[in-house]
């Protein structure tokens, strides 16, 4: 009795051990940083841009670059990118939309690059919002686009639940960050030790704007099937496109998706008459005998 006794204590004190060293590590776990020194320079070839710095109430700076497409802007994206490196690297893929006719707003969430701050859930939200403010200064709501890649979308659902933004696009989303690492850690009580738990599909449920998710069908990080779901959360509002064998981080490399990109940022939604289509024919005769 006392060996099983002492054995299950063991196991305890392992568990809690584990536990509390996941609570505390996580941010190491999660983010994956560059960090860049206040004199770097930016250089992107072929690509207008300039750098802004802004200061947060808790003194923090975020550091950000605005790209310009060739001729008149359409309108502005504000990219929030992955949970690695930093917009040094990401700035390559201002190109996707400035070859569009829009402006594109990146920037390095705290501890990347060159922006600073103490870093939690809370506190990038009310970040992002300052950026979101601020674009709003220059443009209209119905001009801005959010884009949000991998850790990014959790970020853009929120935004775009709180604000009027034309449209909403999420690449590779997750249904929530604690679902994604309960992936690869069934046993353990993430639902209360996950310090961000970016719960995309309760955001999701609030935007009032069209809503386009991006997802390839052979993402092993965030699988496919995620959002499969979430696009089932606000589905009135939402368009679900795969990019055939895409992966988590290679998208880019598709063809299909830059043709969607184009698709989804060009054109305009239109009213369909229901009236004239097939809506209210039932596909088996036998059914269709009932209702006779």
């Amino acid at each position: 009795m006392t060996y099983w006794v002492s054995t299950l204590l063991t196991l305890l004190a392992i568990y809690a051990g584990i536990s509390i060293a996941l609570y505390y590590l996580q941010d190491y776990m999660l983010f994956k940083p560059e960090k860049l020194s206040k004199d770097f320079q930016f250089n992107y070839e072929n690509q207008t841009y300039e750098e802004h710095n802004l200061e947060t109430r808790d003194g923090a700076t975020i550091n950000g670059i605005r790209f310009f497409p060739k001729g008149k802007s359409k309108g502005v994206v504000l990219y929030l990118k992955g949970n690695s490196k930093s917009i040094k690297g990401w700035g390559k893929f201002a190109v996707d939309f400035t070859r569009l006719g829009y402006n594109v707003i990146m920037v390095d969430y705290r501890g990347f690059g060159k922006s600073t701050g103490r870093r939690s859930q809370k506190a990038i939200k009310r970040d992002l919002q300052l950026v979101y403010n601020k674009i709003k200064e220059v443009t209209s709501e119905d001009r801005i686009v959010l884009y949000g890649r991998s850790l990014g979308s959790g970020f853009a659902a929120k935004l775009a639940s709180i604000n009027n933004p034309r449209m909403l696009i999420l690449d590779a989303p997750y249904y929530s960050l604690t679902k994604v690492t309960s992936r690869y850690m069934p046993f353990m009580p993430l639902s209360l030790l996950i310090k961000y738990p970016l719960p995309t599909y309760k955001w999701l449920k609030y935007v009032r704007c069209p809503i386009h998710i991006i997802h390839g069908t052979q993402d092993k990080l965030i699988p496919f099937k995620s959002s499969v779901k979430l696009s089932q959360v606000n589905p009135k509002l939402t368009k679900l496109h795969s990019v055939i064998g895409g992966g988590h981080k290679n998208l880019n490399n598709f063809e299909a998706y830059h043709q969607m990109l184009d698709e989804i940022i060009n054109s305009k939604p239109k009213e369909i008459d229901l009236k004239s289509t097939s809506i209210n024919v039932i596909h088996s005769s036998k059914n269709a005998k009932k209702q006779n």
